[in-house]
């Protein structure tokens, strides 16, 4: 799993490659809320992301908690596995998935 960030004034647009799973959501955790309290537009693009578990879920949940107080959040690109587990958990009703 790899995290790459881009920060353009206050939007911070992240691309996550690879699985959020138990073994990688704590580095993806730290490298994401590293430096959010000044980003006002978080997007996760996830075209190369393969897999999400409970454990990357959770971590979606605490970034848009967040985001409610600071902004907005929306996730792109995601694929066809990603957005099932979305539509399975409820997720797709929480999050903006464009």
């Amino acid at each position: 799993m790899t995290v790459q960030k881009t920060l353009d004034g206050t939007k911070l647009t992240a691309a996550i490659s690879g699985r959020l799973d138990t073994a990688t959501t704590p580095e993806a955790e730290k490298a994401l809320k590293d430096g959010l309290d000044k980003v006002t537009e978080l997007v996760l693009d996830f075209k190369e992301l393969d897999y999400i578990s409970s454990s990357g879920l959770r971590l979606l949940l605490s970034l848009q908690k967040q985001m409610n107080t600071q902004g907005s959040m929306k996730l792109i690109n995601v694929n066809d596995i990603v957005g099932e587990i979305f539509e399975i958990t409820g997720f797709a009703d929480i999050l903006t998935v464009e």
